[in-house]
């Protein structure tokens, strides 16, 4: 993450060659950009880059926001994020998009970001969950509003060619994950392979020669066919 302080004279809408000029000098590939003037105020841009070009970006207004000074709630930092949202297709959700996960621990689950879109308006709100006693092993789960939220508006997008959001989504032969066979992992991660092997015959396995382990003559005999003679009882 790299942010510039420096007043440079940006209009992405208008000119987008000084983005791409920082996008490959700080290797990003997301870009949030924050203005303040009589016509936009509070305004904010968040794109996309691909191949150090802008892909598509979307010019968002902040009407209300609640910070967390507002709140007076005390929290600790939380160790996993939800998303939970109806927006689709925009930027704004690929700045919080996390790893993709199959399953989710309730008792690690303390935070949570909504978002909603209703025509023109996206809404974000964080809660903190609170799991509560329900009389069954699923406990009851309550959100607590713990800030920031932000009401935003729409006010320009540009989005990418069909052509070119195509040749963004594919990635190169070299990141798939390829299939081996009996090869697979657990949760924690910790690699497992499966070994095929003919059947051994045990009989036959050298071992070490012990003066313990040599076989008897009775023994001997039964595996070449004859029976052992029976002692005789005085």
């Amino acid at each position: 993450m790299v942010m510039s302080l420096r007043k440079n004279i940006t209009r992405p809408f208008e000119d987008q060659t000084s983005l791409e000029f920082f996008s490959k000098k700080s290797d990003c590939s997301l870009f949030l950009f924050g203005s303040h003037n009589k016509k936009r105020p509070n305004n904010l841009i968040i794109g996309r880059m691909y191949d150090y070009h802008v892909l598509d970006m979307v010019e968002l207004g902040i009407e209300k926001f609640v910070g967390l000074g507002e709140i007076k709630r005390e929290y600790r930092a939380s160790s996993e994020l939800c998303y939970q949202s109806y927006v689709e297709d925009i930027d704004v959700l690929d700045f919080f998009k996390g790893p993709t996960v199959p399953r989710v621990r309730l008792a690690g689950l303390e935070h949570v970001l909504h978002f909603t879109a209703v025509d023109d308006q996206i809404y974000m709100r964080s809660y903190k969950v609170l799991l509560k006693k329900s009389g069954c092993k699923i406990p009851r789960i309550e959100l607590e509003d713990m800030g920031p939220s932000l009401d935003l508006v729409i006010r320009r997008t540009h989005l990418a060619s069909d052509d070119l959001f195509k040749l963004s989504l594919k990635q190169p032969k070299a990141l798939k994950p390829k299939k081996k066979k009996n090869i697979s992992h657990d949760v924690f991660g910790t690699k497992y392979g499966r070994v095929h092997m003919q059947k051994q015959d045990l009989d036959k396995l050298q071992t070490r020669k012990m003066k313990g382990l040599k076989k008897r003559q009775a023994e001997k005999k039964t595996e070449d066919g004859h029976s052992p003679k029976k002692t005789k009882l005085a």
